[in-house]
């Protein structure tokens, strides 16, 4: 693999550029790989990824039933945070920020990691009270956050109401290394490192089975034949649970839709990233000068990737409030991801009843964020074959023993 670099994008401009290479090979499978992952989105590329680069393991096909980042990678908003109040979540997720401040070194392409702070506003006395208790817990936990006046909030976000007639600003919760990055940026560089290390990306081949002997993987079954396997990745987010009934074993886990949608570009007006919980709704300034904007979860189980208008009204009158100015703004476009939820609202990254078989899943609506911590976390599982710090919170048994780590309640949005 060729490095780009400024000598490079000089060299190809004298060619007219006709020099560059693919980024990633367009393979085909072979008949046995040490490792498969299932799902070709950021985490499953990340997991990948840290195999390689942590632990030499190389002989690896990333399967993807449909295009590279199609999925969840690239239907998101690009938030990235790591201020959760319980421990195990801010591990995971503050590794992953702190990967995401160097990824675009580590893996050669720009990811576009934009540290451009992010602000969750308290607009209720309780909430408030939430968001001092998560800076005491971020304190303790080594992630750098603190809490602000709505006057420093108003400094932040010119275009933003503090006096709202229904939920006023009463403070917010300020991560300053917080931000966003380009979701496909993400994928495509994973997808160009894994390739350069000799792992196959094999796209367009679906999953149509798993196969084992005497309870231990051994291979899957696709559109383009069987492939074998020492050890099995899961890792297809709004489709976890079908995966897993082919390897017969059932998750804690249901599948529903979450919307967002940008609007026409306009000049920079907000250069945060903003949060409303109480309203359930956020949004940011993309580079391109779109407002990107999302909202919560179908309030029922489905597989769509389109939006529906009834959220996109409750999610628009809610911030058109707090930020007049956009009520002036024309929708450019809208989408859907299917997210997996668990009932605790944190992931799972485990090993399962079938040997050999590992699942990450159930980020739910917080997926991007903890791309490079959640692949740093399941290479590790799957190389040793037991957890590490980071994932030994995160097994599926903790359903049934009474171990949640419970975020729908501590983050009071699960984004």
């Amino acid at each position: 693999m060729r490095r780009y670099s400024a000598f490079a994008i000089a060299r190809e401009a004298l060619r007219n550029h006709l020099g560059w290479e693919k980024a990633w090979r367009d393979a085909q499978p072979k008949k046995h790989y040490d490792v498969i992952i299932v799902g070709a989105g950021g985490h499953g590329l990340a997991s990948a990824y840290y195999l390689g680069k942590n632990f030499g393991i190389t002989n690896v096909a990333i399967i993807e039933k449909g295009w590279l980042g199609g999925g969840n990678t690239g239907r998101n908003t690009t938030i990235i945070r790591s201020n959760y109040l319980q421990d195990p979540s801010a591990a995971i997720y503050e590794k992953a920020r702190s990967l995401y401040e160097t990824l675009s070194q580590d893996l050669n392409y720009n990811v576009m990691f934009s540290p451009r702070g992010l602000l969750m506003l308290a607009q209720t006395h309780h909430e408030a009270r939430g968001y001092l208790r998560t800076v005491h817990a971020n304190m303790l936990q080594g992630v750098a956050t603190e809490y602000i006046t709505p006057e420093r909030v108003k400094e932040l976000v010119p275009i933003i109401n503090i006096d709202g007639p229904r939920y006023p600003i009463l403070g917010a919760l300020y991560q300053a290394r917080g931000g966003t990055a380009r979701h496909d940026a993400v994928a495509w560089g994973y997808a160009r490192a894994c390739s350069a290390m000799g792992m196959d990306i094999i796209q367009q081949t679906e999953v149509k089975g798993v196969r084992s002997e005497a309870g231990r993987v051994t291979g899957v079954d696709t559109t383009k034949g069987f492939i074998g396997c020492g050890k099995l990745g899961i890792v297809v987010a709004g489709h976890s649970g079908q995966v897993a009934d082919m390897a017969g074993f059932r998750l804690p886990v249901e599948a529903v839709a979450l919307q967002a949608l940008v609007s026409e570009p306009i000049k920079p007006c907000m250069d945060v990233v903003v949060m409303a919980n109480t309203v359930h709704g956020y949004m940011s300034q993309s580079d391109k000068g779109e407002m990107v904007i999302g909202g919560g979860t179908d309030g029922f189980n489905n597989f769509t990737q389109r939006g529906s208008f009834h959220h996109i009204e409750e999610t628009l009158r809610a911030l058109v409030e707090t930020f007049p100015m956009i009520s002036r703004l024309k929708m450019l476009r809208q989408w859907g991801g299917i997210v997996d939820m668990t009932g605790d609202r944190s992931p799972i990254i485990s090993k399962t009843p079938l040997a050999g078989c590992f699942i990450n899943c159930g980020w739910g609506t917080g997926g991007f964020k903890a791309i490079p911590g959640s692949g740093w976390a399941m290479a590790e599982l799957m190389a040793k074959g037991e957890p590490g710090p980071l994932a030994a919170e995160f097994d599926m048994w903790r359903f049934k023993e009474g171990r949640f780590i419970d975020e729908s309640v501590a983050a009071g949005v699960a984004h």
